[in-house]
């Protein structure tokens, strides 16, 4: 094996060695040049002359020197490469207009939840930063595709309503992106962060499937990746009569484990069942959303039950009225705004009372 080598190594032609040109130092302001000492025949003396015990006596060892310096240089461009593949595609921050910018017809947020306590604490935050620190993701529109804007979101609704509404830039990436890589990408964005809602979950697949974004539910449960009957859950909650979610107090508070119950109701009794929603909404009773979901499966009795909290009816505007509630047990109580019943008000009410029962 070894003969092998050397004879193979004995066929590699180095370059002639050439001593580089020797470069002076520039001298001191105090110094004097110095001179290299010259040997009797002109050229540098040996104590000048590289040493030559730096060059490999063997081609062997020539070679070895060889791919030795190969192989260093072949690692140092694969660090390198390495380095650089955790910036590709990137693309910078860029501080835009929110004003220019319009929400995806993939939107998945319900106005009730830019309006919650965890938007208002987002916006808290990103007031005091000055700035939303982490970023949304915006594709640019063609132009003159919208004369209103010039971006279109791709993710990052709470925050860009948040610098919509404090009049700040908002930070963003700009992607170039299609229909369904930006469908894709809200959707993984947003279990990251906030969870939507079953409601608005089954929404966001609603339109994908019914706008032909994916051939099927299990192509969307595949590009996605949920489970298949998370994906028809959600479908039928989202495929509800309008009448039925209008009379829950929000459609956020509608539950996946309540799509089956409902579905069930609306195959055997969809007349029933839309008409009992209506009759809700138009009583203004105040119910919780399991008192709604009990009176739509015709469970008024359950709906009223101890267990749950009492009915309410709201009187007046909020702040400017009252509080009407009934218990289980049939029993009223009325309770005031603050400070709606001045003591005048009082005054009239105890007398008005006194004059209905026969008080003195």
């Amino acid at each position: 094996m070894s003969k092998k080598l050397a004879a193979k190594a004995s066929l590699i032609q180095l370059p002639p060695f050439r001593t580089p040109p020797a470069v002076a130092a520039a001298p001191a302001v105090d110094e004097q040049p110095r001179e290299l000492p010259v040997s009797p025949t002109g050229g540098p003396s040996a104590a000048s002359a590289p040493n030559p015990e730096a060059r490999p006596k063997t081609a062997p060892g020539s070679m070895a020197v060889f791919m030795a310096s190969q192989s260093a240089a072949v690692k140092e461009a694969e660090e390198l490469k390495l380095k650089l593949r955790a910036f590709e595609g990137a693309v910078p921050m860029k501080a835009l207009d929110p004003r220019r910018i319009r929400a995806s017809r993939w939107a998945n947020r319900h106005a009730n939840a830019l309006a919650d306590k965890a938007f208002e604490e987002l916006k808290a935050d990103i007031a005091s930063s000055g700035t939303n620190v982490q970023p949304v993701c915006v594709r640019a529109l063609a132009v003159g595709a919208d004369p209103s804007a010039d971006y279109e979101l791709v993710f990052g609704h709470r925050r860009h309503r948040a610098c919509l509404e404090l009049g700040i830039p908002v930070q963003a990436i700009i992607a170039d992106i299609d229909d369904k890589g930006l469908f894709e990408a809200m959707e993984r964005e947003n279990r990251a962060r906030k969870n939507l809602s079953a409601w608005e979950q089954g929404m966001m697949y609603r339109r994908a499937l019914d706008n032909g974004l994916y051939p099927s539910q299990r192509k969307l449960a595949e590009a996605v990746g949920v489970d298949l009957s998370l994906i028809s859950k959600s479908l039928a909650l989202a495929r509800l009569p309008d009448a039925v979610v209008e009379a829950f107090p929000s459609p956020l508070d509608v539950q996946f484990r309540w799509a089956q119950p409902l579905s069930e109701v609306l195959q055997r009794d969809p007349e029933g069942l839309v008409a009992r929603a209506k009759e809700l909404k138009a009583s203004k009773v105040a119910l919780n959303a399991k008192q709604v979901l009990d009176a739509l499966l015709g469970q008024a009795d359950k709906a009223l039950n101890r267990s749950t909290s009492p009915a309410e009816r709201r009187l007046g505007r909020a702040g400017q009225g009252a509080v009407l509630a009934a218990d289980a047990t049939g029993r009223m109580t009325l309770r005031f705004d603050p400070g709606v019943l001045t003591p005048t008000r009082e005054a009239a009410l105890i007398d008005w009372l006194n004059a209905q029962f026969g008080a003195d």
